[in-house]
């Protein structure tokens, strides 16, 4: 009784957890591509305020994926309180990374481009970690999980949608 508890508690984490690292993958390509262009084109000395643009637009992907894709299936408030609370997750969890950019740039005084990648990322990796937790604590919680592995959850967006829209349309 207890194992199977354990079981599906470990399974259905496990499978949060590789769509939420999916998305935080290529919110990560988004979040660092665009931090990289505005540094080295237009904000080249405006390195906090070039993090603040890129986080935001980095977020709004994330807001898409994770709200359709990843915690789909923890739907339990309206669309409207969850997008407050989670733009207030992701305002709290950039706000980290932006002031661990700027105290590592200012403060720490490390620069050039490496350093200010790294520093970056570094910061990322802080609020992903408040994002993970707050997700499932405060955004899309108090839902069922669905039974289906991570295999399953992975290769879902891969599969043709074809014969599900044939079905609808009857």
């Amino acid at each position: 009784m207890i194992g199977a508890r354990i079981v599906d508690f470990v399974r259905s984490l496990w499978r949060e957890l590789a769509k939420f690292g999916v998305i935080g993958v290529i919110n990560i390509i988004i979040d660092l591509g665009l931090y990289n262009l505005l540094i080295d084109g237009p904000m080249p000395t405006k390195v906090t305020a070039a993090k603040i643009v890129s986080g935001s637009v980095a977020t709004l992907f994330a807001w898409v994926g994770n709200r359709y894709w990843t915690f789909r299936h923890r739907h339990n408030r309206p669309v409207h309180h969850e997008v407050v609370l989670f733009f207030g997750v992701n305002g709290l969890a950039l706000a980290v990374s932006v002031l661990w950019v700027a105290f590592a740039h200012y403060v720490l005084g490390l620069e050039g481009k490496f350093w200010l990648n790294f520093n970056a990322m570094f910061g990322i990796g802080l609020g992903t970690i408040i994002r993970f937790w707050a997700y499932k604590q405060l955004v899309f919680r108090n839902e069922p999980i669905a039974d289906e592995s991570a295999g399953q959850a992975l290769a879902e967006p891969l599969q043709a949608q074809e014969p599900h829209n044939r079905e609808s349309a009857r």
